[in-house]
């Protein structure tokens, strides 16, 4: 059987979670009007250039979970995936960055359960977790008891992470403690395994919807909350991302706990992933840069900025196919 990689969490304290308090969760608000306002001044408002800009983008290149979660996946394609996570920069910009010895690598690997093994196996000998998306993804409307049998299942395989969905209903509904109870179910199958909480923000109508749903994940255990399964028709936005920070510094600050935070679907360049890093500095600090508190769901992701990083030495830019995924 495949061996968990466990990231150390040498910074802060596993989320134990909290009591269930209702108080808490009905007192929560969200001027959108303000929001919107902090959202509108942040691309361009920071312009990181040059040596400073390579340097942002190595940063985001450790805090990617390299995903592959289509229909069409297979071994093969699944074992290209993990090889570019451990390599994810070719050698020759490494080099040109002074970075060459560095050992660069990926947050994680994200897969379906099917494939689990085999990114273990590929993976093996490397600090490189494999997360596993979980519990009926995307749409999360499996039995509760097959969710559950899911996440144990990945866990054995070796993920160490275990990105779920939460079920909508719950939240459309105003069933808070449905939701508590059912995160708390998820994080005692996980085990030692950490719980990535997906709020498929898309589908959860309000801003407000956004931010109790971030403070119940919380609040019952989850060690990061993710905005999207990368299916729904909206995905992550700067603005949800706002109010799950703000939600995340509210817990902190209540409970003393840390909780990473990841944003999934639709971040494909490398412009944009600059805007939520500098988010997260601004609203959370300098912890919140690190892969143990930043991961970004993505796929095309990393040839941007390995290209980009080429650009940067080289003035020119190349062609996308020169940079594959996997």
């Amino acid at each position: 059987m495949a061996q968990t990689n466990i990231i150390p969490l040498p910074h802060h304290a596993r989320n134990a979670g909290f009591a269930f308090d209702r108080d808490w969760i009905d007192g929560l608000r969200v001027n959108l009007s303000a929001a919107e306002r902090r959202v509108a001044t942040l691309p361009g408002r920071r312009s990181v250039k040059k040596d400073a800009q390579a340097a942002w983008l190595l940063k985001a290149v450790t805090c990617i979970d390299l995903t592959t979660l289509s229909g069409d996946d297979t071994a093969g394609r699944v074992k290209r995936l993990c090889a570019k996570a451990i390599h994810p920069v070719r050698a020759d910009i490494l080099e040109g960055l002074g970075m060459g010895d560095r050992g660069l690598h990926t947050g994680a690997v994200c897969v379906y359960h099917r494939f689990v093994a085999t990114a273990a196996e590929a993976l093996a000998g490397t600090s490189i977790p494999v997360a596993a998306v979980s519990t009926g993804f995307p749409a999360g409307l499996v039995p509760h008891d097959v969710k559950l049998r899911e996440i144990e299942a990945s866990v054995r395989d070796g993920a160490a992470e275990i990105d779920i969905v939460i079920t909508r209903e719950h939240v459309l509904t105003g069933n808070w403690k449905a939701l508590y109870d059912e995160m708390r179910d998820f994080r005692e199958a996980c085990g030692a395994a950490h719980v990535k909480a997906i709020l498929a923000t898309g589908d959860l109508k309000t801003l407000r919807n956004v931010a109790r749903a971030s403070m119940i994940c919380m609040m019952a255990g989850a060690d990061f909350i993710k905005t999207s399964t990368g299916k729904e028709g909206v995905n992550a936005t700067l603005l949800v991302t706002l109010i799950m920070l703000r939600m995340i510094r509210d817990y902190q600050d209540r409970t003393g706990y840390k909780v990473g935070y990841k944003p999934a679907g639709g971040i494909s360049a490398a412009k944009d992933v600059l805007n939520y890093q500098i988010m997260m500095k601004e609203e959370l600090g300098r912890d919140w840069l690190e892969p143990d508190l930043f991961r970004v769901g993505a796929s095309s992701l990393l040839a941007d900025i390995e290209r980009q990083l080429e650009h940067h030495l080289t003035g020119r830019y190349s062609a996308f196919n020169r940079h594959p995924a996997g």
